[in-house]
Parts: C-alpha cells; structure tokens; sequence
C-alpha cells in the first residue's frame, strides 16, 4: 500500500503542472487575431496654386543638375587601383622606368647605322655614386652597368640620324661639364729644368725628378743595377723612356718606398712617364699606348688567419 500511495502522490504531483502549461497556450488560441499597429509620417508643405509652373520648372533643373553629375564606379562589380607606372612595385621605381624608357628606344631604332665605339664622341658619362645621389635609390652597380651598355649603344647611333629623343635620352647620363673649362692642369717644370712625377702600384710608391740629361738613373742614391737585380724590375723602371727612344736625353732621380722591388720598379714607370709628360706632352698618345701612364689597380689579397698564404690553407693540423 506504501508504494501504490508514492505512485499516485507523483501523479497529483504533475497535475497542477501539466495544466498551468495547457491554460496559457489554450488561452492563446481562443484569443482573436489583433493587427498589428504601424506609425506612419505623413508630411504636407502648402504651396500657392499659381507656383505649379515654377515647381516644374525647379524639378527639371535639378533632374538635369543630377543627371550631369557623374557618379564613379556605377556598375562596376570589381575595382582595383591601377599604378600610374609599371615600376611602382619595384626597389628602385625611377631608375627603373629609366631603364625601360632606354630599352623601348633601343627596341625602335636598332635599325638605324652605327659608328664603331672608338670613333663616337667621348662623353663625359655620369658615375653611380652621381647616380644614386640624384635619384636617391640603393642602385645595384650590376643594373647600373647594364643601363649604362644601352646608353652607349644609343650613343653609337650615326649622330646626322638620331633622333631628338634618343640625343635627350644619352644626355641624361652625362655630367653637367663644360668640356671648354675641363682642361689638364699642366705639369710645372722648375727652374733648374726638373719636373716630379708620382707612380703608385699595389703599396709601393715613386717619386722620380726628370731633367735633360744623358741618361743617368739613380734610384734612392743608388744606380739602377743596384737597385733592382733583375733585368725585368730594370726595364719596368726605365720602360717610359725606352718606349719613346728617350733613353738618352734625360736624367732620372728617383725615391722608391714601400712594397717589393717589383712594385716600386712599376710604381716608377707610371712617375718616370709622368715626369717626362712635363716635358714633352706630345708624347702622351705613345706613353698612353705603352701602358705607362695607367695605374693598374690589382693589389695582393691580403692573408687571411690560419692560412699560408691568402689562399692556401696548411696540409695538416696538429690535434
């Protein structure tokens, strides 16, 4: 009887529930449908029955002010900005657009003759440094020496048949230079007859005295065979004179310092060739010819730690 009277106080239980969740919902459906209620605005502006003209007349003046005035992008579905040049995305945008302003007119006046690149006139071309300062642009000197191959093909072109944009276009890579005033400063020769003339090669420098004279060469107090013991150091030395056949005529006095005897014997072939230049300046053609008044720039790499030499590493290492 216990168990029977637990089960039917469940039941009574659930009853009040179940029908407080029935009545509202019952409620709802007997209840009549209502509409819903919405608040419109409704406004008037009175205006004088003989202004209808003037109103026609104000709207048609605004459709036409409305219709001239352009409004951007109507019916485009995508749109992207377009950059006004094709290097706009590059590291260097204006050297760049350079570059490709000198390629389209390479591309159309290839077919025009050229002169060979020794007979065209000598430009006083613009370095990269000059370059990078103008534009203001981190140039590669790889770029730059490829721009630079274009400009002096355009510059190649026959000069009675290049055209104003191709001479505009090589002339935007030469210096500002008045070719009138960019004279040599001459060399002096003082009043006993000497003219100095300074040689550098790798760490060796010279400074040799050239004076008319019979031949005579001293080389820091010392003669020639003294100074140098082999015969090419020997030739090197006196080589300006002996490729002018000037052997004879001059005297040369000479200080050397620094590096090896192969060195200073070069550095005073460039001091040599300047010296006698003081003297003779029409020599300069033959001298320019014969190597000697052009500094050769090739140095010694320097030894690195752990190395033999600047290269060469040791056989074995003692562990």
């Amino acid at each position: 009887m216990a168990s029977v009277h637990a089960c039917l106080r469940q039941f009574r239980c659930t009853k009040p529930a179940l029908g407080s969740q029935w009545l509202p919902s019952a409620a709802k459906r007997a209840a009549p449908s209502t509409s819903l209620a919405i608040r419109t605005l409704t406004t008037t502006t009175a205006t004088p029955a003989n202004d209808d003209t003037s109103s026609f007349d104000n709207n048609n003046s605004l459709k036409a002010q409305l219709e001239a005035i352009r409004i951007p992008h109507v019916g485009v579905v995508h749109a992207r900005a377009v950059p006004s040049t094709p290097s706009y995305f590059a590291r260097t945008p204006q050297f760049n657009d350079l570059h490709i302003q000198l390629a389209r007119l390479l591309a159309r006046y290839n077919h025009l003759p050229t002169v060979a690149s020794a007979e065209a006139a000598q430009m006083p071309w613009l370095r990269l440094e000059a370059m990078r300062h103008e534009l203001g642009e981190s140039i590669k000197a790889s770029h730059f020496s490829q721009v630079m191959r274009v400009v002096r093909r355009l510059h190649c072109i026959e000069p009675s048949l290049a055209p104003a944009e191709v001479v505009a276009a090589v002339a935007r890579f030469t210096k500002p230079v008045n070719a009138l005033l960019n004279v040599a400063r001459p060399r002096p020769v003082d009043r006993f007859g000497r003219a100095v003339g300074v040689g550098r090669r790798k760490t060796s420098t010279a400074r040799a005295f050239v004076v008319e004279g019979t031949g005579e060469v001293l080389v820091n107090g010392k003669t020639l065979n003294e100074a140098f013991g082999r015969v090419h150091d020997r030739e090197s030395a006196i080589w300006a004179l002996l490729s002018t056949g000037r052997l004879d005529k001059y005297n040369i006095w000479a200080l050397v310092e620094g590096g090896g005897t192969t060195g200073q014997a070069e550095a005073m072939t460039m001091a040599v060739a300047k010296g006698l230049l003081a003297h003779e300046p029409a020599l300069k053609p033959a001298l320019r010819k014969a190597g000697c008044i052009t500094r050769d720039p090739r140095r010694v790499e320097r030894k690195l730690h752990g190395h033999v030499k600047a290269r060469k590493s040791p056989a074995w290492v003692k562990r």
